[in-house]
């Protein structure tokens, strides 16, 4: 039988830790690391049932593609019967994926804390990197003044190479709320390194449209690292923004069907603005910048994290997208200019931009705001004649990962796990050297 064990769960001071025991059949899912994840204020005297969420969370859809049992000491009454509502949603989105059942010793329902940021009891939680969907959320809840949640783990992992990156981000969310007399709350988690992305990759790329975690696991995972946050702070709600909205049935891992479900004692979670396509949101935050904030800049580039690259697929579409809500890109972050709409048409046509069916509605949507939208210069009628016109899905078929990504999925595919985890480093090493030079592109 496969099973799962989570095991040693301990507290110092603002660092949870415990270890991770798989069964050797399921072993190759998991680097041998222990899980840690670390907050910026003490958490000793969150019950343990709380601080066994993060890894719980994170864990239990690996056990679910795998048929495994997960067993823990003690779990919150509430996360279990969340765990189940979350599990029957993503099993009613992929065949692949078997199921399991979560054994604890004890549950428990401890009361809310109380306790009080600053004085003031804080209601409610934001997860915030800054860009569209974040910051569309923010301004929906902007009344609440909700605390701006940001967590590295999953696009800024905990290596050194990713300080830099995690600084920017830090002080630009930092700024916004300093501005808007906010408070911040910052989680560091191990969770990719100590679950094998690599592997689940491999195994699973088949299946889903992206990656694994983006695919399956970030909705309920992202979320439920902030558990023992959200209890020490005593925050009821927490919401976390859409990226797709009503009508785009994808498979995908953050959804209402999945963040709604999402609770433990004390805090419920929110699949936030799903109402709104991504252009409206984009008019929800124009609306704002004239009634409040002239001088906002997003920041939505997956490159870097101390502004916009303003040359890779996201950076474009935004700033087209902010076009189309009546704002001017080069004053809100995107130094964008007409014969930009030139690079946008070669690269798509020319393939040069890995897309999915996420992006695939992310320009259906901007194309349907163009047909309504007069042109403001030829290049720019060019495009949006253009843009009519075109064959997406024919761009997105275009679009495929390199032969050599496949190749190297496949093959860890069929490795046994003694020999891939002798050659680990060096496939890992070999697929980031793939992804930096397809980057430089």
């Amino acid at each position: 039988m496969s099973t799962i064990v989570i095991d040693r769960i301990t507290v110092r001071e603002n660092t949870l830790e415990c270890e991770i025991r798989p069964s050797a059949d399921v072993a190759r899912f998991f680097s041998g690391e222990t899980f840690v994840t670390s907050y910026d204020r003490s958490i000793e005297d969150v019950p343990e049932g709380i601080l066994a969420i993060p890894v719980l969370a994170n864990v239990c859809p690996v056990a679910w593609a795998n048929g495994a049992d997960v067993y823990v000491d003690e779990v919150d009454a509430s996360f279990a019967r969340a765990l189940e509502d979350v599990k029957a949603s993503l099993l009613g989105m992929y065949d692949f994926l078997e199921g399991g059942t979560l054994y604890a010793r004890r549950t428990i329902e401890p009361k809310p804390a109380a306790e009080s940021i600053d004085g003031a009891e804080s209601e409610s939680a934001l997860l915030f990197t800054g860009g569209v969907d974040s910051t569309c959320s923010y301004v929906r809840h902007r009344d609440e003044e909700p605390a701006l949640v940001s967590i590295r783990g999953w696009t800024i992992t905990p290596d050194r190479a990713d300080d830099r990156k995690w600084d920017d981000l830090r002080n630009r969310v930092e700024s916004f709320a300093d501005e808007r007399g906010l408070e911040t709350a910052f989680v560091e988690s191990n969770v990719l390194s100590a679950l094998d992305h690599p592997m689940l990759l491999a195994h699973y790329k088949r299946h889903v449209d992206g990656a694994w975690y983006s695919s399956v696991g970030h909705g309920l995972g992202l979320l439920g690292l902030c558990a023992p946050m959200a209890y020490a702070r005593g925050i009821g709600d927490l919401y976390v923004a859409a990226t797709h909205w009503d009508g785009i049935d994808l498979e995908w891992g953050s959804r209402p069907d999945i963040d709604d479900n999402v609770r433990w004692s004390g805090t419920r979670c929110h699949h936030d603005a799903y109402e709104l396509t991504r252009q409206e949101r984009l008019d929800a935050i124009a609306d704002y910048v004239e009634s409040d904030a002239p001088s906002l800049e997003l920041q939505t580039c997956n490159v870097r994290m101390d502004g916009n690259c303003g040359e890779c697929e996201k950076c474009y579409r935004t700033a087209v997208g902010l076009r189309l809500s009546g704002l001017e890109p080069s004053r809100h972050g995107y130094a964008f200019v007409d014969r930009d709409y030139d690079e946008i048409r070669s690269a798509l046509e020319g393939g040069e931009w890995v897309l999915g069916q996420d992006e695939r509605h992310m320009w259906a949507d901007i194309r349907d705001r163009v047909r309504e939208t007069e042109p403001s210069s030829e290049r720019e009628r060019a495009f949006f004649e253009w843009l009519v016109a075109v064959d997406l899905d024919e761009l997105v078929a275009d679009a495929r990962p390199p032969l050599s990504h496949r190749i190297l999925r496949a093959g860890a595919r069929n490795t046994p796990t003694r020999v891939y985890n002798g050659a680990y480093p060096t496939v890992k090493a070999v697929k980031m050297g793939l992804d930096r030079i397809r980057s430089v592109r």
